[in-house]
């Protein structure tokens, strides 16, 4: 059976609950790993955070209510791996800029 085992998502946030406490909460969930949270901008009221997520069988639900519960949106999933392992994505040509 297959499995979601990494997302990247991007999250806008109010400033509190500072990313730490996003994070822990987080990695309460079944299933998750490990998280990784990076700001990338912030303003008078929010930030935005690049959330990238591991683990066996990850529930999307799950982690978009706790998010929700914390006061962050889900502005876009980025990145979604599923199967039997992570295959890191590999640059082509067609990436050159």
């Amino acid at each position: 059976m297959s499995t979601i085992r990494r997302m990247v998502l991007d999250i806008l946030k109010p400033h509190e609950p500072k990313i730490t406490e996003m994070a822990l909460r987080i990695t309460k969930i079944n299933g998750v790993d490990g998280v990784n949270i990076t700001v990338y901008e912030i303003d008078k009221e929010t930030e935005n955070v690049k959330v990238t997520i591991e683990g066996e069988n990850l529930d999307f639900d799950k982690i978009q209510e706790v998010i929700e519960e914390l006061g962050g949106t889900i502005h876009s999933i980025d990145e979604v791996v599923a199967g039997k392992r992570i295959i890191e994505e590999v640059k082509t040509p067609q990436d050159r800029h």
